[in-house]
């Protein structure tokens, strides 16, 4: 499944990033220097910071829990990409970047401000900044950096680099920035080591966390350089690695960084324990996945159930040299999808969009595909407490009530649910509803047996980057035929999807919407009607919907996290009232085969397996 991340920037975020001039906040910091010295004497300094509530770990903590913090340094880990590359600059919109190249928190290259740790919902913990202060109201946040934070050419990390790269990805960077920030008033550098972002409004307390999750970057590199353009430079970084030998689209080394500044730091303990990381392309999952039982790289994260049931059966899983391992988790599962852009007439109707979701029989393509391994997703939160379920009560309905004029009735007297099948493959109930919808909705068959209406045809077209979903869509495809509705599946190669799922250039496509347990500023850029219209956001489906704006900025200032949960809730249903996707399917398991030539920690953290982080090599 995709979970997109690549945007487009526009004139609008170079017009917000001309606002933080150097001249403007020196005037601003003397015009308000007395108030704000008295507010920052009332701020301690601290550590660490939580989204809601208190961080796990004390100041004086030795490791994080999901490590093992006595884990050998050494040996190289080997992974593999489906795809191919031809960046190394991973902020932009242009270009493949390589993976491995972090695009926000930090990573092997770059480091940022503050990294979460994987075992609360949203905690962060000082990397570069050595302490964070904030206010109770969240106005304003200041970082303090650590003196001895430096780049890999032994220069320092200043407040200056810090400055420069809130800037430049804020004007040249993906419009996920300009969604992310877009709340920062002004930031103001006091020294080469404590720099203040002050905001404009309340009530955004997401907005310190995700400013310190930023990736800093070194503005001394980046001089002279068109930060915009796709590049194969090897960047300059301050993280545990260097990039090494890169292969454009075959392969890419990251080299441990010698004398690496951070790696004394209590939260890299038992963290970045392989010499080597190399990540290695594939164009076709079969020849993948038949290296892999070759050895020609480490470990595999499987995400196909029939592969997972019916392909390891290699010798060297039979005899042990391969590890076969299904790891429960707590991962939110998101939204994984069939996805319509409502920007298409096509789709424009709710109720078309709708009534195609009955002509999908998960329950028969489970069995045939998966061995029936799979769950039905029917929350765009899937597998968190911020799933809706049930009929909405108490704070829940009392936000629902306040929409209740503009939002589809059914919300207060149905709990969402995909269309079911029995299993069988006869599917006739679900289509003769289908085709009931279609004809009240004014779709009548034409001589072709295709439904048309105005002079429009029910007819689209899905895209994907890989024909790994295809024995699920064939069958649905020939379930829309019985229905008069024609839709043809295309497998486009991943520069060109990338540039279609960018310019909306897409009737249909399967893609996900990933979440976190703590959203906020990001759930802009999935829904909201300023992002529908500019190239490369995640508003992949195209909503303008005035009720999802407003509710959107409520979770955004959520006050507490029962607060948070429940306006997430709201806004869920929502969604789902709006029958923008057919929903596919989650598990909430990870599949992980490896050799024992890796080793991994007792306790994974239930976010992600860290395979880069935290695995380590037991022989070379």
């Amino acid at each position: 499944m995709h979970y997109f991340t690549k945007a487009a920037f526009t004139l609008t975020a170079m017009l917000l990033a001309s606002t933080y001039n150097a001249p403007a906040h020196a005037q601003d910091a003397q015009n308000n220097e007395q108030p704000a010295q008295q507010a920052q004497k009332n701020v301690a300094p601290a550590h660490a910071i939580a989204m809601h509530g208190s961080v796990k770990y004390p100041e004086d903590f030795k490791h994080l829990d999901y490590v093992n913090p006595d884990a050998p340094k050494g040996g190289t880990l080997e992974q593999h990409v489906i795809g191919s590359f031809d960046s190394l600059n991973p902020f932009i919109i242009k270009g493949e970047p390589a993976a491995g190249l972090n695009f926000m928190r930090s990573g092997p290259v770059y480091e940022s401000l503050m990294q979460n740790a994987w075992d609360e919902p949203f905690s962060l913990y000082g990397i570069i900044a050595e302490s964070i202060e904030l206010p109770e109201d969240r106005s304003w946040v200041a970082f303090n950096l650590r003196p001895e934070a430096k780049w890999h050419d032994g220069k320092p990390i200043t407040t200056a680099d810090v400055k420069w790269t809130f800037e430049t990805l804020i004007e040249k960077g993906t419009p996920f920035f300009k969604a992310y920030w877009g709340d920062v008033k002004n930031v103001i550098i006091e020294s080469d080591h404590r720099i203040k972002f002050e905001f404009s409004g309340g009530g955004n307390a997401e907005l310190p966390l995700i400013i310190a999750e930023m990736s800093v970057l070194p503005k001394h590199f980046w001089d002279g350089k068109d930060f915009s353009q796709s590049t194969l430079e090897k960047p300059l970084g301050s993280g545990p690695y260097k990039v090494g030998t890169v292969d454009p689209g075959r392969s890419i080394e990251y080299v441990r960084a010698e004398n690496w500044w951070g790696k004394n730091l209590p939260f890299w303990k038992g963290q970045y324990n392989f010499d080597r990381l190399v990540f290695d392309y594939y164009r076709d999952p079969n020849i993948a996945l038949e290296a892999f039982f070759a050895g020609e790289y480490d470990v595999r994260l499987e995400n196909t159930a029939k592969l997972w049931e019916s392909a390891y059966n290699a010798p060297p899983v039979k005899d042990g040299r391969i590890i076969k391992e299904e790891i429960e988790n707590g991962r939110p599962a998101g939204m994984q999808a069939f996805i319509m852009n409502i920007r298409k007439p096509v789709f424009a109707d709710k109720n078309v969009r709708e009534a195609l979701a009955y002509a999908f029989d998960f329950e028969w393509s489970n069995k045939q595909f998966a061995s029936g391994t799979y769950t039905r997703t029917d929350s765009y939160f899937e597998n968190s407490e911020l799933a809706s379920n049930g009929l909405p009560q108490g704070q829940e309905l009392d936000i629902l009530e306040q929409y209740r004029d503009q939002i589809p009735p059914e919300i207060f007297t149905q709990t969402y649910h995909p269309p079911k099948t029995d299993g069988s493959g006869n599917i006739r109930q679900n289509l003769k509803k289908a085709a009931d919808m279609l004809n009240s909705a004014g779709w009548t068959l034409g001589p072709d047996n295709i439904r048309t209406k105005n002079g429009q045809r029910l007819s689209f077209e899905i895209i994907d980057a890989t024909p790994v979903f295809e024995r699920w869509v064939l069958p649905f495809i020939q379930n829309l035929k019985r229905i008069g509705v024609e839709a043809q599946f295309r497998v486009v190669d991943s520069a060109q999807y990338q540039n279609r799922i960018r310019d909306y250039d897409f009737d249909m496509t399967i893609g996900g919407f990933g979440q976190s347990e703590s959203p906020g500023n990001e759930q802009r850029d999935f829904w909201s009607s300023q992002k529908a219209d500019i190239p490369g956001s995640r508003n992949y489906i195209g909503i303008k919907d005035p009720v999802i704006d407003e509710m959107i900025e409520g979770i955004i200032q959520a006050k507490d996290r029962k607060d948070l949960v429940n306006k997430v809730r709201a806004m869920d249903r929502v969604l789902l009232a709006g029958h923008y996707v057919i929903p596919m399917w989650h598990y909430p398991k990870w599949r992980i085969a490896y050799w024992t030539k890796v080793s991994r920690p007792e306790n994974l953290s239930h976010i992600s397996p860290l395979i880069s982080n935290t695995w380590w090599a037991t022989q070379e």
